[in-house]
């Protein structure tokens, strides 16, 4: 059953929803492409991985305390002899911090390569954005921007899917220069060719608009590819839980919907009159 918005359902960004979504988007898209692709090329998915440490606190439920004699200091006596004095202690307070090292975290994206003579070239990396790509301070934010930069000054296109409203800016358009030009949007797609570095190609989308067909760009000399994004998204809402686990028009929406969205939204879910 598809989802009941016209294009990216704003539900689902959800910390709770977003990651099925994601691999899903990664499946899909990597199914579409292998369809389109010339003979010679191929697209593949594979991970990043990092590792998550926190830290708790652990207050002991037992202190074992040794009774003995107290510790002293040495002081001058009046015929300048040091003679030893008590010293009170106090008692600290012991709080021990456990490193607690999570299960590597991985995170899939695309990569779409060409047989050569002379071995496999890669050609365009293709990015769906996660929550922890635009998380300041978090590895994965760390990783993707690493990732991000070594594609910019390579010989591959970058291609950035962001269906997130929340969290820091992490595509490589700045973001200011993007609205400036296409106008405020709530998701977009960026499109960075190698062979116009200076150049982005910015798809902007609004919440009411259906997910737009994006060109995947080649080698020079051969044709971009066709993505239907909205088809990729249907198919990946539809293998998932959504529509079985989601109270449309009850559940809270991650992040907030503005206050004209959020009307549009609601009248979505209106019984007819």
């Amino acid at each position: 059953m598809p989802s009941p918005f016209p294009g990216m359902d704003p539900y689902v960004e959800s910390p709770d929803w977003f990651p099925c979504l994601h691999d899903c988007l990664i499946f899909g898209i990597l199914e579409s492409l292998q369809l389109r692709l010339p003979e010679s090329y191929y697209a593949h998915s594979t991970q990043r991985v990092w590792l998550e440490v926190t830290h708790r606190s652990v207050e002991p439920a037992i202190d074992v305390i040794h009774s003995g004699p107290r510790p002293s200091r040495w002081q001058v006596d009046e015929g300048g002899v040091a003679v030893a004095e008590e010293v009170d202690l106090a008692e600290p307070v012991l709080v021990s911090v456990e490193a607690v090292e999570h299960d590597p975290f991985e995170e899939p994206f695309i990569e779409i390569r060409r047989r050569q003579s002379n071995g496999v070239r890669l050609v365009a990396s293709i990015e769906v954005v996660s929550p922890a790509n635009k998380t300041p301070g978090n590895p994965g934010r760390e990783k993707y921007l690493a990732k991000q930069a070594e594609i910019l000054t390579g010989q591959a296109h970058l291609i950035e899917i962001d269906l997130l409203r929340d969290g820091t800016h992490a595509t490589a358009v700045p973001r200011e220069l993007a609205i400036a030009k296409a106008g405020p949007f709530d998701y977009h797609v960026c499109v960075h060719r190698f062979d116009r570095p200076n150049n982005f190609s910015v798809y902007p989308i609004r919440l009411e608009q259906r997910l737009p067909g994006i060109a995947i760009p080649l080698l020079p000399g051969d044709p971009d590819v066709p993505l239907a994004l909205q088809a990729v998204f249907d198919r990946a809402y539809g293998a998932g839980p959504y529509r079985r686990a989601i109270n449309y028009g009850e559940d809270r929406i991650i992040p907030p919907l503005r206050p004209e969205q959020l009307e549009w939204v609601n009248a979505r879910f209106q019984p007819p009159a």
